[in-house]
């Protein structure tokens, strides 16, 4: 808790994606400096798409769940400056910005590089058994916290909305929002 002011600081709107990571199987952690973004597949080599998911009907990939996104400072606090380390939260895309429900509220769009385009899903990211076990009850219990959940400590969820190569160190952009198409036109 005594850190959370430096998460507190992330930059609004316009950050860095600080680390990229695959898991290529269960319990397998891959740093990536250069990762695919795909509409279909998430991050490519990643096992999202084999994962079953408790939150569909038939079990399937949940198709708002294809990349969990979190904060790298909060990552730097409960892991330390390994990145190695952060990779064993289990999350593909690390940033440093502020991922707050009232930064990035559910449909907010995300530019990562030149041409990647993620959105923001409605799907909680909450945190496991294995995180706890990775960083300790302290650090589980914190994301857990009312300020923890408002943080997004535990991170996001998102899909790919355009797809396109993303590199450690590429600008991650807030993209304005799109106006709702007139019901009465």
């Amino acid at each position: 808790m005594a850190g959370l002011h430096l998460v507190r600081r992330s930059p609004r709107g316009v950050g860095t994606l600080a680390l990229a990571v695959r898991r290529p199987a269960v319990d397998a952690r891959e740093v990536l400096s250069r990762a695919e973004l795909d509409p279909d597949a998430g991050l490519l080599g990643d096992t999202w798409g084999q994962r079953p998911s408790t939150r569909t009907a038939d079990h399937s990939p949940h198709p708002d769940m294809q990349l969990n996104v979190i904060n790298s400072r909060f990552v730097e606090l409960i892991a330390g400056p390994d990145r190695d380390a952060w990779a064993l939260a289990g999350d593909q895309l690390y940033v440093d910005l502020d991922l707050s429900v009232d930064a990035l509220p559910a449909g907010t769009r995300l530019a990562i590089g030149d041409r990647a385009v993620i959105e923001v899903t409605d799907q909680p990211h909450t945190g496991c058994a294995k995180f706890a076990a990775r960083f300790g009850r302290d650090a589980h219990k914190v994301v857990w916290t009312d300020e923890g959940k408002h943080l997004r400590l535990r991170g996001l969820n998102a899909r790919v909305v355009v797809g396109g190569t993303i590199e450690t160190g590429d600008t991650i952009r807030q993209l304005p929002a799109t106006p709702e198409p007139d019901a009465s036109s």
